[in-house]
């Protein structure tokens, strides 16, 4: 029996394998324009096959330790507002960190929420050294996000993706374990 994605609980979120329910609200909510533009894997358009095959991938990437991925709700009305996860390179001990909230869910914290309780559970579950994480530059509020969860800014790839036709600098965070205990301790 292989082992299943685990829920994750914070103060106002579950963070709960996806569902293949789940498959029209992620192409609701990935399938907008803002949403494709700030990330460096999802094409746009985004059709709901997309959706629904991306969806599919999770059990065997987690079983193969490739990827984890959370579909983030509320507690207090369940409805999906987007995703994050880790994408994992077990043999350098460390994983990058990837997210997206939906457009009308923005502002409410919950990408810096989410990012916190999947760091913990990055480290405590792999016994990672290092979760990284990158956002474009015209996005800032991603850094936020970054700097809320206790990464540190690293530097400026520039022009370094390719998004749209036009090239893009990609900023670096990243937390090491070093640095995940001494948050935790305090």
């Amino acid at each position: 029996m292989t082992e299943q994605i685990p829920t994750l609980i914070t103060e106002r979120l579950k963070l709960r394998p996806f569902e293949a329910a789940d498959a029209e609200e992620v192409n609701r909510h990935a399938g907008e324009r803002i949403i494709a533009a700030n990330l460096l894997s999802i094409p746009y358009p985004y059709s709901l096959e997309m959706a629904v095959e991306w969806i599919e991938t999770h059990e065997s990437a987690f079983a193969k330790g490739e990827s984890v991925n959370f579909a983030i709700t509320p507690l207090d009305t369940g409805v999906l507002v987007g995703a994050i996860g880790l994408s994992l390179q077990l043999e350098h001990d460390r994983a990058e960190i990837g997210y997206w909230i939906g457009h009308p869910h923005w502002n409410q914290g919950y990408a810096s929420e989410a990012a916190r309780m999947v760091i913990d559970f990055g480290f405590e579950r792999w016994d990672l050294e290092r979760i990284l994480a990158q956002h474009f530059a015209y996005n800032p509020a991603s850094g936020k996000v970054m700097t809320k969860s206790g990464m540190q800014y690293e530097g400026c790839l520039r022009h370094h993706i390719k998004k749209w036709g036009e090239y893009q600098d990609l900023l670096v965070y990243s937390i090491l374990r070093q640095e995940w205990e001494q948050i935790a301790e305090s």
